[in-house]
């Protein structure tokens, strides 16, 4: 560094206009990064506002869905009792059925018929 000669007047005016031309060029690239990043904020604010509402639906969806298999249980209930109650008004008939079967099988294989 000994070596180096002392810089001029002109020398030091040329790095220093250089110094704030690159100053200069970086605000400007800053701007540029804001500017894009503000538009990028937008469309982000925009996007959840959208998921929002989706959200809202698919809640309303839930809510609808819940009422209709309410709905729907009540209905099987009612189902499984009218099946309860012809299982049981059948019962006695499948009994007799099932008696008379026997009767025809024992008298058919006595008979060998």
């Amino acid at each position: 560094m000994a070596d180096e000669k002392p810089r001029t007047g002109r020398e030091k005016f040329r790095t220093l206009t250089q110094a704030a031309l690159n100053a200069d060029q970086t605000v400007e690239q800053v701007d540029a990064v804001l500017n894009h990043l503000g538009e990028s904020l937008h469309g982000l604010d925009n996007a959840v506002e959208g998921l929002e509402k989706s959200l809202v639906t698919f809640i309303d969806s839930l809510r609808y869905l819940n009422e209709t298999l309410s709905r729907f249980e009540a209905i099987v209930e009612r189902i499984e009792r009218i099946v309860e109650a012809g299982e049981s008004a059948i019962a006695p008939i499948a009994a007799a059925d099932a008696a008379i079967r026997g009767a025809v099988k024992s008298i058919r294989t006595r008979a060998h018929i």
